[in-house]
């Protein structure tokens, strides 16, 4: 029985979130500048995508760029931009023929012009496709998130819009940017690093993490399907104890 066999469909995690990590020491270990690893690890991004969408997961969220990756050299933020908008250029047919919507997070109005056009001419042409939402995590920080839904509330309690009383997680849930996404179930992050770095902390609140020392470019679609075997292995009791779920 191979990987894929061994997957309950109906024990998959509703909404997976993967940390992309590792693409700059690839291209190190084979000697190529940092930009080679990146462009290598698009081809990761759309085997994992394809094969998420083809096993029946209906939203996947990529951590592509942080508000902490602006701090990179110039040269390498620019190619990253470069690299974004020639592959959504070339993997809007993937996503028409998988019937995948794309999405976007993060403060998208720091993007360069021309990446950010691309972006929303992706997003305008997926819009109606059903089968999966494909999230894009760019210019994101959790923290500046939960800073900008505090200042939203806060605006709103001040001009009677909603009373502090009734601030509930729904409430706060609706002023983020991933309002129209449930929690996180599952976050994957390849490299061997065992952190978060600032990625959508409250969505993950209840998720189970799953690290692996794979490196981005080498993490393919039986690499998932091990990651999702794994989750599935897992009790998830969300506070109560393995009697009461029994």
């Amino acid at each position: 029985m191979d990987l894929k066999e061994q997957i309950h469909t109906d024990k998959l995690p509703n909404h997976l979130a993967i940390i992309m990590d590792g693409n700059g020491r690839w291209a190190k270990q084979q000697g190529f500048l940092r930009v080679i690893g990146h462009e290598k690890g698009t081809k990761s991004v759309r085997e994992v995508v394809e094969a998420s969408a083809e096993i029946g997961i209906k939203h996947l969220t990529l951590y592509a760029f942080s508000t902490e990756n602006w701090n990179r050299p110039k040269i390498e933020v620019q190619t990253l931009m470069k690299l974004l908008v020639k592959s959504l250029k070339k993997e809007i047919k993937t996503l028409q023929d998988n019937d995948i919507k794309l999405n976007a997070i993060g403060c998208l109005n720091d993007l360069p012009k021309k990446a950010k056009e691309e972006l929303e001419e992706v997003i305008e042409k997926t819009k109606n496709n059903s089968r999966m939402i494909l999230t894009l995590a760019l210019s994101y920080g959790s923290r500046e998130e939960l800073i900008n839904m505090v200042k939203k509330i806060s605006d709103k309690v001040k001009n009677n819009i909603i009373s502090s009383d009734s601030i509930d997680e729904s409430i706060i849930n609706k002023h983020l940017y991933t309002q129209n996404l449930p929690d996180v179930d599952l976050l994957i992050r390849t490299s061997g690093e065992q952190r978060i770095s600032n990625f959508l902390l409250w969505q993950i609140a209840y998720a189970e993490l799953y690290f692996t020392s794979i490196l981005w470019p080498d993490f393919k679609k039986h690499d998932l399907y091990t990651a999702l075997i794994d989750y599935q292995n897992r009790e998830r009791r969300f506070g109560k104890t393995s009697e009461q779920l029994s």
